[in-house]
């Protein structure tokens, strides 16, 4: 019997309990689970009535950091012959728009934590341009808060506002917001006006500073210090607006020495005024995995245990301030990054920093990520895919046009494919010996259902570089009654990546749909493979 995939299972399910599991649906799962001779080893059930979350879009966010090229040279780049009359790249906000981004973290990162954001208002002849201490190149501020604004309608996107609560006070905090939401008659609001905009932006979800438990951070603070700056700055927002959405700065990743720590003891100073707090994570292989590409493609496993790990600090702090209030979590940074350290930096304007070349395993990894996020989307509302373009990004431009790199793939089969409820799966999958992570399923499946549409997405990661696996898809409560789409995402060499001159060396194909019967779909998924079905299910009479 092939050993059952606990994580998936847990992680999905957990928030309805075992015990809620229907008498005669955990029969039928375990008469599933002794396989009959020739049939298929690995198994996946799932019951539309067991349901993980209703799909917050903002699961699927991004983010631009003045760093690099991002902005300038990627989403803004005024005279150029593909910039439109307000200096965005025409066939940047084309691929935005196309990918269907919902929400994009601006302007930080490590920048925003020295940022003034009165240098990037008002007219451009009066803008200064400074020296970013964060990446220590030049900021022409050319591009400021209103600007962003503009290109996130124009985008079809909202915005994550992050605020300067490193060198910052709460009050500068706060007279941002009162820029941007409040309609007239302040000095704040006025200035807006005065600046050519008369309506308020209404932004709704803010970052209150960025990792601040980094020594690295300007403004590197204690968690009760920053825990109690961040309770101000929030009640002073919530005096200019009550209806936003605020999240605080967590731990920077599970390296730091004061990971969780940190989250308990800043949470102590503003739970109460807050509505989410922060994660960050890069995953990469030096020094993580040594090269070992069957661990590297596990990784994703290591993002389950950070959710579950911090979302137990938010639940322990809860109990001990004995408030019924639960707070989400906003993982608004993470993706592949381990390469590019480096680049041409120094005093100079958008030099090409932090530029990722991304390849096929990254891809694959990046699409283990993505079902980690669908698995913890109870309490993970908002996630950010670090960072959008140039810049340890899926899209990369250069002065002819753009190239979707391989992450882009995974990235845009969630955005395009996973709507309406985020389904538990019960997933039996033959494993294999991870150093540090012991007993790894091969197979690791996430599943979304959009009850409007009847549309169901089962997406599927095969850690199994040398083999394919076939499983057994076991609908509960709704029969799969056609294929409406079947692609993988593979290749024979896991380091090929795309570029200008070969854009689709790493491309989706379309793969063999699987065998529909009533209510079991039989699936083959390559070897090393990230694959999306696409199933019209319905409720039976």
């Amino acid at each position: 019997m092939s050993p059952v995939n606990r994580r998936n299972f847990i992680s999905g399910a957990s928030a309805l309990g075992l015990a809620s599991l229907s008498g005669s649906w955990w029969n039928n799962v375990k008469a599933a689970r002794q396989p009959a001779t020739g049939s298929s080893q690995a198994q996946v059930f799932i019951d539309p009535a067991f349901r993980v979350s209703q799909l917050d879009r903002n699961l699927f966010g991004s983010f631009l950091e003045h760093l690099g090229r991002a902005i300038y040279g990627g989403v803004f780049e005024p005279g150029s012959p593909l910039a439109d009359a307000d200096g965005f790249r025409k066939d940047v906000l084309e691929e935005i728009r196309g990918l269907g981004v919902p929400i994009v973290r601006y302007p930080g990162g490590n920048f925003v934590s020295g940022y003034e954001w009165l240098n990037g208002v008002g007219p451009e002849k009066d803008r200064p341009t400074v020296l970013d201490r964060a990446w220590h190149t030049l900021e022409p501020n050319r591009f400021g808060t209103d600007e962003f604004m503009l290109w996130c309608k124009q985008a079809g996107v909202q915005p994550l506002m992050g605020m300067n609560l490193g060198s910052g006070t709460a009050q500068h905090a706060a007279d941002l917001v009162e820029y941007c939401n409040v309609a007239k008659g302040t000095k704040w609001s006025d200035l807006r006006r005065a600046n050519g905009h008369a309506e308020p932006y209404g932004v709704k979800h803010w970052c209150l500073g960025n990792e601040m438990d980094g020594p690295w951070q300007i403004g590197h603070a204690t968690a009760q210090k920053y825990g109690l700056k961040a309770a101000d700055a929030a009640r002073q927002i919530r005096a200019i607006d009550p209806s936003v959405f605020l999240v605080a700065c967590g731990s920077s990743g599970p390296s730091m020495p004061t990971y969780l720590e940190w989250d308990r003891q800043m949470l102590e100073q503003c739970y109460d005024v807050v509505d989410a707090v922060s994660l960050h994570r890069y995953f990469g292989d030096a020094g993580e995995t040594g090269g070992d590409s069957r661990k590297y493609l596990a990784m994703n496993l290591t993002m389950d245990r950070q959710i579950e790990e911090v979302q137990a600090v938010c639940d322990l702090v809860r109990g001990r301030l004995r408030t019924n209030k639960t707070l989400a979590l906003s993982f608004d940074e993470w993706n592949v990054w381990y390469r590019a350290r480096n680049g041409d930096g120094g005093e100079k304007q958008a030099p090409h920093l932090l530029e990722e070349v991304y390849n096929l395993e990254d891809a694959l990894l990046v699409g283990g990520l993505l079902n980690t996020l669908l698995r913890h989307s109870n309490r993970v509302r908002i996630a950010c895919l670090a960072q959008l373009v140039n810049v340890i990004a899926p899209l990369l431009t250069n002065e002819r046009g753009v190239l979707r790199q391989t992450i882009y793939y995974p990235y845009a089969w969630a955005l395009h494919y996973c709507h309406g409820e985020v389904l538990s799966a019960v997933v039996e999958s033959p494993t294999y010996e991870v150093p540090g992570l012991g007993q790894v399923p091969y197979l690791d499946v996430a599943v979304t259902r959009d009850a409007e549409s009847g549309d169901a997405t089962v997406l599927v990661l095969n850690r199994d570089l040398d083999r394919s696996h076939q499983f057994d898809l076991h609908w509960q409560g709704a029969t799969p009654g056609r294929v409406v789409s079947s692609e993988v995402l593979t290749g024979p060499d896991l380091k090929a990546a795309n570029t200008f001159e070969e854009p689709k060396k790493v491309f989706p194909a379309t793969l063999e749909a699987p065998r529909v019967r009533g209510a079991q779909v039989t699936v083959e998924v390559p070897a090393k493979s990230y694959c999306a079905f696409r199933f019209a299910v319905d409720k039976p009479a």
